[in-house]
């Protein structure tokens, strides 16, 4: 597409490829191989051919990312129009407010911890959250308190009722509330548990389901070690025989294609020793395809049942 009129240029807003991968959080590389798969988004190009986007791709682009955290594939949302688009997030919003709603926690109790995050009441967030881990104990908020607001604060973003800085004001307060508990627990936990090592693989940027997962895991008496987000997998290898790792655990999201995901949990596997055990977990569609040798854990109540079985295994005579 040409670069518009001058005259029509001063109605329209125009931004360079870098100011939409900093404002939509898609990669320049995803928006060139949209543009050629799909013909959206469709931008000018400058005397320089460079691309410029208009105000309404922007807007368009910001609606697409938020279906892709959702665990939307490109291949069924880039073509759909603006008015598919925000249908499809109105249908996910209720069915995940759904979803978190069916804990013990009433909807309207998870409603006043958002509040906070948009009257931007930190300190109140913090402290609301620090006490509920008190009054409820660990496991039990986890389960009934922090992994359903983590869904509603995720939806809510994707349904534009949060801006991006407050989810990351609501990711940093939960970290500064768990890590302490966390602490906590390890200091009077003996040592013999075995030894969970926990990442995401390149793409997948989110790590509070690896931190919810390492709280519930080490009241098991595990030894977590985590390694953060997006850790390549030749360094994954690495870190687990430096470690003498038991066990493996990754978090997804939906972010990676199912067949890069099922590549990649292929070749880990492959390249772990046999005796190190690879979980996958979160709510990918994918991971209900696992590959041989790899357990996938679709919830947080899947942890208790995997980690009694690999116990039982693991205590088993070596064959002759």
């Amino acid at each position: 597409m040409e670069h518009p009129m001058s005259g029509s240029a001063e109605e329209i807003s125009l931004h360079g490829i870098a100011s939409i991968e900093r404002i939509t959080g898609i990669s320049k590389d995803t928006l060139r191989i949209w543009e050629r798969r799909y013909g959206f988004p469709s931008p000018y190009r400058d005397e320089c051919g460079e691309r410029l986007y208009p105000d309404a791709q922007v807007k368009r682009l910001i609606l697409l990312k938020r279906l892709l955290d959702a665990g939307f594939r490109p291949g069924r949302i880039v073509a759909a129009t603006p008015d598919e688009l925000e249908k499809l997030l109105a249908e996910s919003h209720a069915r995940r407010l759904k979803q978190a709603g069916s804990s013990t926690l009433a909807v309207p109790e998870l409603a006043s911890y958002i509040s906070l995050l948009r009257t931007h009441e930190v300190e109140l967030l913090r402290q609301r959250l620090a006490q509920a881990i008190i009054r409820m104990g660990l496991a039990a908020c986890i389960k009934d308190l922090i992994a359903p607001l983590t869904t509603a604060v995720g939806e809510a973003w994707m349904h534009g009722e949060l801006q991006v800085f407050e989810e990351h004001i609501y990711s940093e307060s939960l970290q500064q509330v768990l890590r302490p508990a966390i602490h906590g627990v390890q200091r009077a936990t003996p040592d013999g548990g075995p030894r969970v090592l926990l990442t995401t693989l390149p793409g997948e940027q989110h790590g509070l389901g690896l931190l919810m997962v390492e709280a519930l895991l080490t009241l098991e008496g595990c030894r977590c070690l985590s390694l953060g987000v997006q850790t390549p997998p030749g360094d994954i290898v690495q870190a687990a025989l430096v470690q003498k790792t038991d066990i493996v655990g990754l978090s997804f999201t939906g972010r990676l294609s199912a067949a890069a995901l099922l590549d990649e949990l292929r070749s880990l596997r492959a390249r772990l020793p046999a005796e190190i055990a690879l979980w996958a977990g979160g709510r990918a569609a994918a991971l209900r395809r696992c590959p041989p040798g790899v357990r996938p854990m679709r919830e947080l109540a899947d942890l208790a049942p995997a980690l009694a079985e690999w116990t039982c295994r693991s205590r088993l005579p070596l064959p002759a």
